[in-house]
């Protein structure tokens, strides 16, 4: 059975992800003891043994589901991915392929099955991430493979292995996680490279496979490439594996992701709080939510996503640097998030204040640059604007008519406060967000 795909298709399978714009990932797994990120078997060329008493300590005691998802949602985030399986083969998930598996650890249970109920229960769509990579299955490439952590010893130089015995493996574990916990909202494959790509994976099949029991799941597009490139989603010829929207991973775009004809397509940033995506101790190099805010906003204006990465630690808890970042961003968003969902591309020239972003005939301007008098609304003619207010509480935001603006006839201004050659401090130094109701959709 050959599968159609189109970007019609996508953008009508995406709708919900387009409208909810942000998300949470979850790193979790035996790297969490260690602390040093989720691919320290191939940095440190482990060998299964030295890797083995990480499968031997593990027991996320206070781990807790509920936990997990309220955070998020009190993040504003709509929906949250877990990585049911990562590069190192070991699964958070109760599988019947592969002994290597959280319920032949200390800790017992499905940690997946756990999650996507407590998830659901908080109203989120709810993801799963899986690795292409097995560093565990001994019948993946190794000795010449660019990263296994085996690469280039001697030992596997000769070694036979049967791929299509790990691919059939690999296949029967992504049908595991499409028919055992209920409907999934996203999932994540994670990653190709190289020669490793496309059908070297099987991915119609694979796919196939995925869309009989899912239809409406949203996939990444990593069947196809990486975080280094778009794959065939841009290209006149979708394949039925292109995934559903483009990956950048630890850059934002400089505009919106589009596809050979110009035609925006869905992408979605995944950032990290500090610099991995596994819990890592040593590593405090957190960025503030007011970077992280900012970066939300340029993606919503950009027309994409963003999904902001947690590691929790050995012990299954957020760390405390993740917590309060988590916590500054939902009073942030309770307070503006009507401006981040639901947001559309904006096809104006960027404000040197910030950004503007856009819902229907709602447009709004984030403001991060203290000003000095009104705000220069450029790109809007004042005669399209029927009301001007800032989000967080509803006070009146007028047009300006002061005698220092009228040199800039050909520019909107917007006063807060009284009227004149004043400057006021912005309400909020993170983002003051101005709402511009206009009479007709620009």
């Amino acid at each position: 059975m050959k599968m159609e795909n189109s970007l019609e298709v996508i953008l009508e399978r995406t709708k919900w992800f387009r409208q909810a714009r942000f998300g949470m990932f979850i790193h979790f797994g035996l790297y969490a003891i260690p602390g040093r990120g989720e691919w320290i078997r191939n940095n440190e060329k482990m060998t299964i043994e030295d890797y083995q008493p990480y499968f031997e300590a593990f027991n996320p005691t206070e781990f807790n589901a509920r936990k997990w998802a309220k955070a998020a949602k009190e993040a504003g985030m709509k929906y949250v991915v877990l990585t049911a399986k990562h590069h190192d083969g070991f699964c958070l998930f109760d599988s019947a392929y592969t002994d290597y598996k959280i319920t032949n650890t200390a800790f017992g249970r499905d940690l997946v099955k756990e999650f996507v109920e407590a998830v659901r229960a908080e109203g989120l769509r709810v993801g799963l991430y899986f690795s292409l990579l097995d560093w565990y299955h001994s019948d993946y490439p190794k000795y010449e493979d660019r990263h296994h952590p085996m690469r280039g010893n001697k030992q596997y130089q000769n070694e036979q292995i049967n791929f299509d015995r790990y691919l059939e493996l690999m296949h029967h574990q992504v049908e595991e996680l499409v028919t055992k916990y209920g409907k999934l909202d996203i999932l994540w494959f994670d990653f190709s490279y190289g020669e490793m790509f496309g059908e070297k994976w099987k991915a119609s099949e694979l796919i196939e496979l995925v869309r009989k029991h899912q239809p409406d799941v949203v996939i990444d597009n990593r069947l196809e490439t990486s975080g280094e490139g778009f794959g065939s989603i841009a290209t006149e010829e979708i394949h039925s594996y292109s995934g559903d929207f483009v990956s950048p991973e630890q850059i934002v775009p400089h505009e919106g992701i589009r596809n050979d004809k110009g035609e925006l397509l869905p992408w979605e940033l995944c950032l990290t709080m500090n610099n991995h995506w596994a819990y890592n101790p040593s590593d405090k190099l957190f960025k503030s939510s007011k970077v992280l805010i900012r970066k939300l906003v340029e993606c919503v204006s950009k027309g994409g996503n963003m999904i902001l990465n947690v590691g929790p630690d050995a012990k299954g808890k957020f760390p405390r640097e993740s917590i309060e970042i988590l916590q500054e961003i939902g009073q942030w968003m309770k307070s503006n998030g009507e401006s981040i969902y639901e947001g559309e591309l904006v096809n104006l020239p960027k404000p040197e204040w910030g950004y503007y972003t856009k819902k229907g005939k709602m447009l709004y301007a984030h403001v991060f640059e203290q000003p000095i008098g009104p705000i220069a609304l450029t790109g809007i003619d004042k005669e399209q604007i029927e009301r001007l207010s800032f989000v967080h509480d509803g006070s009146e935001v007028r047009i300006s008519n002061s005698w220092t603006t009228l040199a800039f006839q050909d520019i909107c201004f917007a006063q807060y406060g009284e009227i004149g050659a004043y400057t006021y401090p912005l309400p909020d130094e993170v983002d003051s967000v101005i709402k511009i109701e206009l009479k007709e959709e620009i």
